[in-house]
């Protein structure tokens, strides 16, 4: 009886024990989650907070428009572009000194840009800030794959994405609020109540732990050629159609060096692109669901103020809120479709998403956005709720799909295809958008094929990760 008493007791510190490392591990999970949190909406509250301080920067540097409309598309071409480059990075180096190092130089960014004493000073820096996010945005989302346990993981990104929505739907009103009460400097200064926290807790959990380095030196040559590929088709996109000479070279330019990048890539034994994994049928669908979901929500938040601004008595702020009804549901429904997602695996809860996203657009196709304002905020809601359930399964299906230790490339190739969505969608809404109304039933239309697309496209995912 003693030595099955002792034996109890033995098994009942294990168990203690045990819970405690558990109870550890997952406080750790959560600082972890918290740091990532606070980088990552550092870029989408930087590509939305400067929208409504551009005024007062032309004014400040008197620049016209047109070099001001640079601080947001530079801004974006960069996000897009280096991605892919900066998780594959992470990859080789290790996720802890990418995150800390890029919100250092972030934060050193941030300062540049709100001391600059003119307007090119101020572009560079700002395009500073995007190499920054750049780093940080897929190297937090590959720490995360690594870290949390699969049964609770879309949750997580469910939380991750839901913060970043909020970001970006905070950033105008917050860059108003900070302008009204300083000056344009201050949208640049706050950035350090995110990234001062960020550093002292992220110094104080993120993992040591190096990447594997791999057997073959980094892809310096794919790397070049894939910031050329892709600046120059975001530069086409945004070039005057008028010009069709200049479009007809540009085109046939980018086309042959995008060939040729395609091609090296897939000689390279470890190139920066992992063009091999397209040949994963479940990244290859979750690449496919958030570009084309991206494209419809992107040109839909850009259609409605175009279409309210031609009818009568419709302000910038009346406008705003009605958009509202799009970003809060989704922000709302992130952490839920993340919490589906790891209870009935990721395929569902994304077609499922998609398909409420895709019916909620129909109206506005069949009726070309011609309805009443309870309508249009009801298809805009709706449209919320689909995008937050969907989009936990669609991000966590894409960086399960390949091995952790290449997760920051799958991440940084995901965030590219999101933007590409996005970059597309608004270049397409500009060419048709050229008429005085009727030009909506072909907007609304392309936004819903889109949408359903995705739905198609999304069946593609698995449900549970392979590795």
């Amino acid at each position: 009886m003693k030595g099955v008493f002792r034996s109890r007791k033995g098994t009942e510190k294990l168990s203690k024990d045990s819970t405690s490392q558990n109870d550890d591990q997952e406080l750790s999970e959560w600082g972890i989650l918290i740091t990532v949190v606070l980088g990552g909406v550092l870029a989408p509250l930087n590509s939305t907070m400067i929208a409504v301080t551009l005024p007062r920067i032309m004014e400040a540097f008197d620049a016209p428009l047109t070099s001001a409309g640079w601080l947001v598309t530079a801004y974006l071409i960069a996000m897009a572009s280096l991605q892919p480059i900066t998780g594959k990075l992470g990859d080789r180096l290790g996720r802890r000194r990418l995150i800390l190092g890029g919100l250092v130089y972030f934060g050193c960014a941030s300062i540049g840009a709100a001391m600059a004493s003119g307007f090119w000073m101020l572009l560079f820096f700002r395009i500073q800030q995007a190499i920054a996010g750049a780093i940080l945005l897929p190297n937090g989302v590959a720490l995360m794959r690594e870290v949390v346990p699969e049964k609770r993981r879309a949750s997580r990104f469910g939380l991750v994405g839901s913060a970043m929505a909020l970001s970006a739907t905070a950033g105008p009103p917050l860059g108003g609020f900070l302008v009204a009460i300083a000056d344009w400097h201050a949208i640049f200064y706050v950035n350090l109540v995110f990234i001062l926290p960020a550093l002292l807790l992220g110094w104080r959990v993120l993992p040591i732990h190096r990447a594997s380095q791999g057997g073959s030196s980094f892809d310096l040559r794919g790397t070049l050629l894939l910031g050329i590929v892709l600046m120059g088709a975001a530069g086409l996109l945004i070039l005057n159609a008028e010009r069709l000479l200049i479009s007809i070279v540009g085109v046939c330019v980018v086309l042959a060096v995008a060939v040729y990048f395609f091609w090296y890539e897939w000689q390279h034994p470890d190139p920066v692109l992992q063009l091999r994994f397209f040949c994963i049928r479940k990244f290859a669908a979750a690449n496919g669901a958030v570009a084309l979901s991206n494209l419809a929500m992107y040109s839909t938040m850009l259609a409605v103020p175009i279409l309210l601004s031609r009818q009568s008595g419709w302000s910038s702020t009346q406008t705003g809120l009605v958009l509202t009804a799009l970003m809060a549901t989704s922000v709302i429904f992130a952490p839920i479709g993340g919490h589906l997602a790891d209870r009935w695996g990721r395929r569902w809860p994304a077609v499922c998403g998609l398909s409420l996203f895709s019916f909620a657009l129909l109206p506005l196709a069949l009726t070309g956005g011609d309805v009443s304002i309870v309508m249009l905020v009801c298809c805009l809601g709706v449209s919320g709720i689909g995008l937050g359930v969907a989009g936990a399964g669609i991000q966590t299906s894409a960086v399960e799909a390949v091995e952790r230790q290449q997760a920051g490339a799958a991440s940084g190739i995901y965030a590219t295809s999101r933007y590409l969505g996005s970059i597309i969608g608004s270049s397409v809404l500009i060419r048709l958008l050229k008429g005085n109304g009727e030009e909506f039933a072909a907007v609304f239309l392309m936004v819903t094929v889109a949408a359903f697309c995705s739905v198609l496209v999304s069946f593609g995912l698995r449900d549970r990760p392979e590795h």
